[in-house]
């Protein structure tokens, strides 16, 4: 498919921030590139379909790991919002080596899903394939995650809604399998963030975390987009990044 464009800020220790879905990367790390005054190198790639990195017709979180892997520098800390988590989760035990941290943000991991995990998967399973207009889908399927339409700015809402039929066709998040064994077993601290308005996603970060061995934390604020945050997270953030291992660290200048 060929390399993913990818914008780079700073210097020092490797971030890789992967974005969601509907959204670039530039777009969703915004309230983040001050992160880059803190002695790291921002590295945010747009996965593929999405900004300037080759165009396909469905998004898939098993491509984008392959994809993610290449980015991936020898002591990268990884952060990855929503659909961007479970790429990121198989990416990262195709090379644990290559992992300082692992940091995921509401990723839609739907373990065994009870209670109100199930509820919120039954309810976006249902909307999936309703038959929509793009606009509508859009509409519903942020509030199905916990996002606020009038979040997308009027100038930009179309170009959100041409990005809709890349998620409708793309590999729906419940098909993930997650390797959740691998994970546990991984070296790298674990980090498992939530928003603090979903019960179902609080749930299934919970889950995800008992499973992998992760910390906790919730962020509130922003709904499912906790990256808008931005300094509530960020501080966290810096918090995971300064207090990790640094036995393979390479500083890239």
């Amino acid at each position: 498919m060929g390399k993913l464009h990818a914008e780079t800020i700073g210097r020092g220790d490797q971030i890789v921030l992967v974005h969601g879905s509907l959204t670039t990367g530039a777009e969703e790390w915004q309230a983040q590139l001050p992160l880059a005054d803190e002695g790291f190198r921002l590295v945010i790639p747009d996965r593929c379909g999405y900004g300037s990195s080759p165009v396909i017709d469905r998004e898939d979180f098993l491509r984008d790991a392959e994809d993610l892997v290449e980015l991936l520098d020898e002591g990268s800390h990884v952060v990855a919002h929503s659909y961007g988590g479970l790429s990121a989760m198989f990416a990262a035990v195709e090379r644990p080596d290559s992992i300082q941290s692992l940091t995921l943000l509401e990723p839609p991991a739907f373990i065994a899903a009870t209670g109100p995990a199930e509820t919120l998967l039954t309810a976006v399973r249902t909307m999936w394939h309703l038959d929509l207009s793009d606009d509508e889908w859009l509409v519903r399927f942020l509030q199905a995650v916990g996002t606020a339409p009038d979040v997308i700015p009027p100038e930009a809402r179309e170009e959100v809604v041409a990005r809709v039929p890349l998620v409708r066709r793309g590999r729906p998040p419940w098909e993930s399998h997650l390797p959740l064994s691998q994970l546990a077993s991984a070296a790298f601290p674990k980090h498992v963030v939530s928003g603090g308005h979903s019960d179902g996603f609080e749930a299934i970060c919970d889950k995800l975390a008992r499973h992998i061995g992760a910390s906790r934390s919730v962020v509130k604020g922003a709904g499912h987009d906790i990256q808008f945050t931005g300094p509530p997270l960020n501080d966290l953030l810096l918090r995971i990044w300064r207090t990790a291992p640094q036995t393979s660290t390479r500083i890239v200048q």
